[in-house]
């Protein structure tokens, strides 16, 4: 029997949830430096003391599975979570949701001598500071195609000496990387393109002839790394001003011979490219989550309006067909991406169906909810008119946070769609085996 209500605890989780973004997440705009000192990079780090507070209010340790001193318990919970913050403050959510996306790894590949060393301080609810995570694996050339045999590949290259990694290359766009400092988070979890010597990394480009999964690696980058080699081997290069999220940083960032001790390999060669699509698989499905969150504050908004406004008529606005049918379509875009969510992480922890099969729905969730969610917004200012254009309006704000869904961890056009494309070209495909189980 399919049962939709939510348990007593996952209530209370969301409320905690709610709570939290409203006390804390709708401060960050005053936190924010005065327009003359207002950058990027400004901006993420006026979002620390929100942080700090999402520490003790135990958000991190949330996102970490109770098997390894969490108290994460399924990831329909996360996305109870995800809305609830989305709906409020999504570039500040975005840092403490890049975190959990950069711990990840390390959950599903970590050894437990690293576990035990690395997670400490993301589970003392905030009495060590905010340790931010991330993981580190887009470039600045791009990496949809980072998978595609006779192409360059990855550029950041690692390299065996002794006991040692030694890393070069550039990154882009990676979540939390900098860390507060620009010296590098608490934890980068750093993708690599194994080479097995000095000719192969000043070369470039990946052997033509050689499956580039192969040489996938990922090794495990903290501030005690970047202490011990010069000040050159990491550099935080620039931080992209944004559009929308503009309180989070994905700097340009850049390995110069960085050496990393070999106990910090998480993936050795071969291995890395399995636990970044397992990785991105996750998080696809709780971009679900952000785009309900957004669609949600989108409605609610625009309904209020609808309803206390007429627009110098006799009635509110809302007993318009045209306005209430433009609000219809979004509050119908917002169940269904909801449920779809709720579905696709279900089905990543308890099937039924293989992987792919479970994948797909995931990839669905992150397509369809985030695709809806500019739609959405735009169908909201249709509704409200010009006034939704004006500053005062979260409108123009949400519609510039929505626009990234779609292009960020993993590009719709470019690299999720591709993802379901090739599920479907599998000889063995079942379509609804995620949903029906197994034939007999």
């Amino acid at each position: 029997m399919i049962d939709f209500a939510l348990s007593p605890s996952q209530h209370a989780l969301r409320a905690a949830a709610a709570s939290f973004a409203q006390t804390h997440l709708s401060t960050v705009p005053s936190l924010h430096p005065p327009p003359s000192q207002s950058t990027q990079l400004t901006r993420f780090r006026s979002t620390r003391p929100v942080y700090s507070a999402a520490a003790r209010a135990g958000l991190l340790k949330a996102q970490i599975p109770a098997a390894l001193g969490g108290t994460a318990a399924s990831l329909l919970d996360a996305a109870l979570v995800v809305e609830e913050l989305y709906a409020v403050e999504p570039s500040a959510a975005l840092t403490l949701l890049g975190t959990g996306l950069g711990l990840t790894p390390l959950f599903l590949a970590g050894s437990e001598e690293q576990r035990g060393r690395l997670l400490a301080p993301f589970l003392d609810d905030g009495l060590e500071g905010e340790p931010l995570a991330s993981f580190v694996h887009s470039e600045p050339r791009g990496t949809a195609n980072w998978l595609e045999k006779g192409a360059r590949g990855l550029a950041t290259t690692a390299r065996r000496e002794g006991n040692e990694w030694i890393v070069d290359g550039e990154k882009l766009w990676t979540t939390n990387s900098g860390g507060w400092d620009g010296r590098g988070a608490q934890l980068q979890c750093v993708v690599c393109r194994y080479v097995r010597d000095d000719e192969d990394a000043n070369a470039g480009p990946q052997d033509p002839d050689r499956d580039p999964a192969d040489d996938v690696l990922i090794l495990l980058v903290t501030p005690a790394v970047i202490a011990a080699n010069p000040p050159d081997a990491y550099q935080v290069l620039d931080e992209p001003e944004l559009a929308g999220f503009r309180s989070t940083s994905g700097p340009h960032s850049r390995f110069t011979g960085l050496r990393v001790p070999h106990a910090n390999l998480l993936c050795p060669p071969g291995t890395g490219a399995q636990v970044v699509e397992q990785t991105f698989g996750t998080s696809a499905a709780l971009v679900g989550a952000m785009g309900v969150g957004i669609m949600r504050a989108a409605f609610d908004a625009a309904i209020k309006f609808a309803k206390d406004d007429s627009r110098g008529g006799s009635v509110p606005i809302l007993e318009r067909q045209s306005v209430a049918d433009l609000l219809m379509d979004v509050k119908m875009r917002t169940e269904t991406s909801r449920l779809l969510t709720w579905k696709a992480l279900h089905a990543l922890e308890k099937g039924p169906g293989d992987w792919k099969a479970r994948l797909e729905l995931a990839l669905q969730a992150k397509i369809y909810s985030s695709e809806a969610s500019v739609q959405s917004v735009v169908d909201a200012m249709k509704a409200v008119g010009i006034t939704s254009y004006a500053k005062d309006q979260p409108f123009a704000k949400l519609l510039n946070e929505a626009m990234v869904l779609p292009l960020f961890d993993g590009g719709n056009v470019g690299v999720r769609r591709r993802q379901i494309q090739r599920i479907f070209l599998n000889a063995g495909y079942e379509p609804w085996v995620a949903t029906y189980g197994q034939a007999e």
